[in-house]
């Protein structure tokens, strides 16, 4: 071989290794464990799909993938751990709307900012909440139900919600204002917590996610009547939307997304990113996220920032309509 030859090919070999070192540094920094925070308590359907993700996701980063619940707070723990944590990449949170986008609005202090403190790394998923009434409870449907209320509590009743301050609560206030009925409100740490009074027939009614409830719906322990969203969802066809049931204005459907510190390098969040988008693209993963009640897709970073941009700004207008005053 031509020295020249030689030369040629060294520097061939140079430039490839060259362009692999990106991909091996970020597998190689992927071998620690991979924190994935949860605000919420095991059981629920924020625990559960975190849980899905990392089964799937330590395959392809090559590394643990650790579900951490910090319930507490409507997941206000959980991200002011967030905060706390090195930018390195391997502390991460799974949140949905409630803390990245509801908490702001309605806490003073909420000991961090999405702003400033956090970094999208992907959104995968939005789903709706959705009203349930518990086995025991004799109605059929959300008119039932208000007519239930009206007859056997004297217009007054109690209705189960994950977190104060939430979504679910704005909705509760809604719908107790349209019905002309005394709904209260039942904040609770979590949504798995509310499941168990629900079907211990402790409280007859409930508001939360459709993941939340699914599972108990399709065994008959408990009812969905009504769905957030312009049009019914996939996975309960035959419940009405919300404005069908007589509730408009609850269209803006909530949001899944994983987020990391501020100051976290771009390399490690668009890996991770990545990695989300192809495990999302596993025909099972995504049938199981569907069978929850969750519509799958994958968001970029720039993506999601924008999504919870326009959400927070919706529910702003909403919650300064309320009359709420921010705890």
């Amino acid at each position: 071989m031509s020295p020249f030859r030689r030369r040629e090919i060294l520097q061939l070999l140079g430039a490839g290794a060259t362009l692999a070192l990106p991909a091996l540094g970020a597998r190689a920094q992927g071998s620690a464990p991979v924190r994935l925070l949860v605000g919420f308590p095991p059981g629920g359907g924020t625990d559960a799909i975190a849980r899905l993700l990392a089964d799937k996701l330590k395959d392809e980063l090559g590394a643990p993938v650790i579900v951490e619940n910090k319930a507490g707070a409507g997941g206000q723990l959980a991200a002011q751990a967030l905060k706390a944590a090195a930018p390195d990449g391997n502390t991460l949170f799974l949140s949905h709307d409630h803390t990245v986008s509801i908490l702001p609005l309605v806490v003073k202090n909420p000991g961090f900012d999405p702003a400033r403190d956090f970094v999208p790394v992907a959104g995968f998923a939005s789903f709706a909440n959705a009203v349930a009434l518990s086995g025991g409870t004799p109605a059929k449907g959300l008119a039932d139900y208000f007519a239930w209320v009206k007859a056997s509590g004297g217009g007054k009743g109690s209705v189960g919600i994950p977190a104060p301050a939430s979504v679910p609560e704005f909705l509760v206030k809604v719908m107790a204002q349209k019905a002309g009925l005394d709904l209260q409100p039942v904040p609770y740490r979590g949504s798995a917590p509310m499941m168990q009074d629900m079907l211990g027939n402790q409280i007859a009614a409930g508001v939360g996610s459709i993941p939340d409830f699914i599972e108990n719906h399709r065994a008959g322990k408990l009812r969905i009547v009504a769905v957030m969203g312009a049009q019914r969802q996939a996975a309960l066809p035959d419940v009405p939307t919300l404005a069908e049931a007589g509730m408009p204005g609850f269209d803006e459907l909530p949001y899944y997304g994983v987020f990391a510190p501020a100051g976290t390098p771009a390399a490690r969040v668009d890996a991770f990113s990545a990695a989300m988008a192809k495990v999302l693209a596993q025909a099972d993963l995504r049938d199981r996220l569907s069978a929850m009640g969750l519509a799958v897709g994958h968001m970029p970073p720039a993506q999601l920032a924008a999504r919870e941009r326009a959400y927070t700004a919706t529910w702003a207008r909403i919650i300064q309509a309320s009359g709420f005053t921010p705890l």
